[in-house]
């Protein structure tokens, strides 16, 4: 499951596993003249690293170009730039046309945060061909994530026992455990990573982009930020409102909300993508092969995680499908409808013992490949989340509201409540109690809310754009399915973001596509 306190955004580049096996202050963008000053040598791009989540270069684009990737020298602490520096790993695809008609760089955060940029941009490539008319396409590890220091850990032995525990305690030894595990993880971060830890916050990351935009030659930051991308996206345009170029703003996170606020319209967001699913498997010509009836499909997967609570089954070999792995699985099953043909398959395996659909699926959304090798998304997306988030949760605090949680989802809400206690130990104080987006003076942010998103539950969009204040958010809404809008391919959505970008023409405000 995602970290409760920012959603994170679906693995989806993982489908081919599963199916074979910066100045303090809100500045006025002047920054360190030696940093802005530096040239980026562009070349072929090696294949990810681990910390990257692994695999191969990425292939050529469909004209036969070849992605490039460079490191950008930023600071460690933006509060003194002429100190320690850091390298952000930067990747792109030139314009693929006419350079009189090439408007700068369109820049992609999609989401985590953790999320690597490096590996997910090629991924999608295609889905931005259109976009790459006027763009050249560049995305980025931010810091803390993959090659752009990123945090570091525990190893791969440890994480897989970490993602085996029982995240949802159900007596006083249980959540000793927990809190125990949870305590380990966290002192593991603070002995591999102390240098950076303190340097990971989204601020860090929006004056990142601020310099990239002034090393890439763009007056303008043009900027498609997904899922956590949206909070990013808005911190930037609060830090630089006049820097604002065309923006796009998907799977918009509320940035409004506490942690426990978060973590409750995830619970809410899951169980409405549940619903969602079991009234899809079951309202088809055929038999759905999990359940009769929505209800039946809902109580049936309610007594498997019971089950395996008290006893797992096999899962990938070695490992067990534990009740905390299969609540992920599922939980990754719902970012997005194409998707749900596994978690029905997965489902159906797993009633007759086998639970390694649900593990792969469990592994996707913890970063670990077919190799046994995690990324440091789950190491980021904590170090991150922590360092952005003021509030600390104690166990008291998250009993008191299980009651609530459990309300909003009676799969997902004690696994989300449980969550809250992720940085109770954590070495870095948080920074706020949630993060400041208003820009005032920016130029329009297009912000994308889908009706359906698991993760990023609609509401946020409306948040969203009035945090961004008068003039700034311009609202547009998906009636769909799954994280996000843009990719769902829909025509309309499409039309919406394309004329924006490459025409600067945002849509009437309040614009429905379904």
């Amino acid at each position: 499951m995602p970290n409760p306190s920012r959603p994170r955004a679906a693995v989806l580049t993982a489908t081919a596993v599963l199916l074979s096996s910066l100045v303090a202050g809100c500045g006025d963008g002047s920054q360190d003249e030696d940093l802005t000053a530096q040239k980026l040598s562009w070349k072929d791009c090696p294949a990810p690293s681990q910390s990257e989540g692994g695999g191969n270069a990425p292939s050529p684009l469909p004209d036969g170009d070849e992605w490039q990737c460079a490191t950008m020298q930023a600071p460690l602490d933006w509060s003194e730039p002429e100190g320690d520096r850091i390298g952000v790993a930067l990747i792109r695809a030139r314009t693929s046309g006419p350079d009189d008609r090439r408007i700068g760089s369109l820049l992609f955060n999609f989401g985590g945060p953790g999320g690597s940029g490096i590996t997910t941009l090629p991924a999608f490539g295609e889905d931005y061909a259109t976009l790459r008319t006027r763009y050249d396409l560049v995305s980025f590890d931010p810091r803390g994530v993959g090659r752009s220091a990123g945090v570091r850990c525990q190893n791969d032995e440890q994480l897989d026992a970490y993602f085996q525990q029982d995240m949802t305690p159900d007596d006083a030894a249980e959540r000793s455990t927990l809190l125990d595990n949870t305590k380990e993880f966290n002192a593991a971060c603070e002995k591999k990573s102390k240098k950076i830890l303190p340097y990971v916050r989204t601020t860090d990351a929006a004056r990142d982009m601020d310099l990239m935009r002034q090393v890439l030659g763009d007056d303008k930051l043009h900027y498609f930020g997904i899922s956590y991308g949206t909070e990013l996206g808005g911190v930037y345009a609060h830090l630089f409102p006049k820097n604002v170029g065309r923006a796009v703003f998907d799977a918009v996170v509320d940035p409004t909300q506490t942690p426990e606020q978060g973590a409750l319209g995830q619970a809410r967001g899951f169980q409405l993508a549940l619903d969602n699913f079991a009234e899809d498997c079951t309202s088809k010509t055929e038999d759905c092969p999990v359940g009769d009836t929505p209800q039946e499909v809902k109580d049936r997967i309610a007594t498997l995680l019971k089950t395996l609570d008290a006893e797992p089954i096999p899962g990938v070999f070695p490992r067990e499908l534990t009740q905390t792995a299969a609540t992920n699985g599922i939980a990754q099953s719902l970012y997005s409808k194409d998707f749900w043909e596994y978690l029905t398959e997965g489902l159906q395996q797993a009633y007759d013992g086998d639970g390694s659909i649900l593990m792969l699926l469990s592994d996707s959304m913890n970063g670990r490949n077919e190799n046994g090798e995690y990324s440091n998304i789950t190491a980021a997306n904590v170090s991150v989340n922590c360092a952005d988030d003021r509030a600390r949760y104690s166990v008291a605090q998250v009993e008191r509201r299980l009651p609530e949680f459990r309300a909003a989802s009676p799969l997902f809400g004690d696994f989300l409540a449980w969550g809250l206690v992720g940085c109770t130990d954590w070495a870095v104080p948080g920074a706020a109690d949630h993060p400041d987006v208003s820009a005032a003076g920016s130029a329009p942010i297009l912000v994308v809310g889908n009706t359906g998103d698991p993760a990023t539950p609609y509401e946020g969009a409306r948040k969203m754009v009035a945090a961004l204040g008068q003039g700034v958010g311009v609202e547009l809404t998906y009636e769909g399915q799954g994280h996000g809008a843009y990719d769902s391919k829909n025509k309309c959505v499409r039309a919406a973001v394309d004329g924006y970008l490459l025409n600067g023409r945002p849509p009437t405000a309040g614009t429905v596509c379904s």
